[in-house]
């Protein structure tokens, strides 16, 4: 990812800034339904993409490991990854399907930790470890707690029914510890994949003037966004985690969480 070039601070605790000159990665674990009432499998797409402008989508290698948490019980995922090709309005890449098998109630946190990806434009290698969230039957069980990543943002709101006009705040953590100073880019996916065609639906917002939009941890680790619209918002801690290099190469060690926003009826 690019350096940011610039910052403009909103609050000692929230910071929205448009800083830098190209759109963000993001690494999706998507699942079109968040809040399900019935047992039974929900297909996931794990894919390396621009979601928010429906541009560039990188290649991935298939997960150093993807699993699903529920009533704190580790559930393996990786075993059912199958490669397919996703093909956005620029070009098309390596991405994968998986499945999320629901059985008890609850909140099921998924995890995907994926291969370093080399970014040959910026000379350094890229890991986005991420979680999203599955809610069934509205019982709150595992979201709030942290999952002892070596990077992750732990959410302060429930992340899969946030009000979209209200805030939404997390906490970056770095082994387990609140890390501050970080720049959190905030992403929306404007354009959500069609889950049979592998392609991009139309997109229903355009990306703000300026570049992204970036928000920065304070001394405890916290940060605030303001959530304009429905829809799901990706938030990535650039450079969190404590591993800084890979094969000889700057490694740029991210955490991402994707939330679920609605519109109040």
């Amino acid at each position: 990812m690019l350096k940011t070039l610039g910052r403009l601070v909103i609050a000692s605790t929230c910071v929205m800034a448009a800083t830098l000159p190209a759109h963000a990665h993001f690494q999706l674990a998507y699942t079109p339904e968040v809040n399900v009432s019935k047992a039974g499998d929900q297909p996931v797409k794990l894919i390396f993409w621009h979601p928010f402008e429906n541009g560039h989508v990188m290649d991935m290698a298939k997960p150093l490991d993807f699993y699903a948490v529920n009533r704190g019980k580790k559930i393996d995922l990786k075993s059912t990854l199958s490669p397919i090709t996703f093909t956005g309005s620029a070009n098309s890449a390596a991405a994968f399907d998986g499945v999320l098998t629901l059985r008890r109630s609850g909140d099921y946190v998924m995890v995907v930790v994926p291969a370093p990806y080399y970014e040959e434009s910026e000379d350094i290698f890229i890991q986005q470890i991420t979680k999203s969230y599955v809610s069934r039957n509205e019982i709150p069980t595992d979201w709030m707690e942290p999952q002892g990543l070596k990077t992750e943002i732990l959410p302060l709101n429930r992340p899969t029914n946030i009000i979209a006009g209200s805030t939404f705040t997390g906490r970056v953590l770095s082994n387990g510890k609140p890390l501050a100073g970080v720049e959190v880019e905030v992403e929306y996916m404007a354009a959500e994949p069609d889950m049979a065609s592998n392609t991009p639906q139309e997109p229903t917002a355009s990306p703000m003037p300026g570049g992204a939009v970036v928000a920065l941890s304070d001394e405890n680790g916290y940060f605030t966004f303001g959530v304009p619209k429905a829809g799901f918002w990706g938030f990535a801690a650039l450079g969190s985690g404590p591993d800084k290099e890979f094969q000889g190469k700057e490694l740029s060690q991210d955490a991402v969480l994707w939330v679920r926003a609605y519109d109040v009826k």
